[in-house]
């Protein structure tokens, strides 16, 4: 597995990043000094209790923050060094979130609610209506494609999440919490989800704090107190069921 990594394409590297805040006179470290590398088609999840900067590393690493120090290159582009428009243009285009309360818009379908992350992209309506029934599809949501976010349960709107995180097909799904408002059947049925994503090739991050949701994941980064206390491969990842059976191979 190692090895299988080692050979693969460097989508993330960063290198000595910390993140400092000032509390009036004190100064207070988010980050120290943290460096590492996600290759793509990794599976990795960021794992640590409360205050350890798990989310000040994962707001770094989908360029909703900046670090204090360090470099961060993304698909080899010194992003640690853009200014805002050029980060909202890697966010747009490059990641697709995934968040533990949805953020899905109530007024408008499932359908229109993937769509959204290409509204700014130009393409034409029938173009983005194939996309958002394609992602739709991939999460296996093509019968809930006109409903609307309080006519779908809970799991059916992180699918329709998951969906618009796909849409503009970005390099990773980076994903926060994502069954923290979910109960633990539907937790479980989106993590086996993630991993048919993952099998078709995409590179997720999970940012979590719950030991069992990490454990769906290949590689286990654990932080503590800002640093990173192991990093690992999961050598024996929850096994999981196909949730969509056309990916079947």
């Amino acid at each position: 597995m190692e090895n299988e990594t080692s050979e693969k394409e460097i989508i993330i590297h960063i290198e000595n990043i910390s993140k400092i805040y000032q509390m009036g006179e004190e100064l207070v470290f988010a980050l120290r000094d943290i460096s590492l590398d996600i290759h793509k088609n990794e599976y990795v999840a960021i794992m640590g209790p409360s205050g350890s900067g798990k989310s000040t590393l994962m707001n770094i690493l989908g360029c909703l923050d900046t670090p204090t120090d360090g470099i961060y290159y993304f698909n080899d582009n010194n992003v640690s060094e853009m200014d805002d428009n050029d980060l909202a243009l890697i966010r747009n285009k490059e990641i697709g979130f995934v968040f533990q309360t949805f953020n899905l818009l109530p007024r408008l379908t499932s359908q229109k609610n993937v769509e959204l992350p290409l509204v700014y992209s130009g393409l034409p309506a029938i173009k983005r209506e194939e996309l958002a029934i394609e992602a739709l599809k991939n999460v296996v949501l093509e019968d809930r494609m006109l409903h609307k976010p309080n006519e779908l349960s809970g799991g059916q709107r992180q699918r329709v999440a998951i969906a618009r995180a796909l849409v503009t097909k970005p390099s990773i799904i980076l994903a926060d919490e994502p069954t923290g408002n979910l109960d633990s059947k539907t937790g479980v049925e989106i993590m086996k989800l993630f991993n048919d994503l993952w099998e078709l090739g995409n590179t997720i991050i999970i940012v979590t704090h719950e030991e069992e949701i990490a454990e769906h994941a290949h590689r286990i980064i654990r932080l503590r107190d800002g640093l990173v206390e192991r990093d690992e491969i999961n050598k024996n990842p929850i096994k999981s069921f196909k949730i969509n059976k056309s990916l079947e191979k």
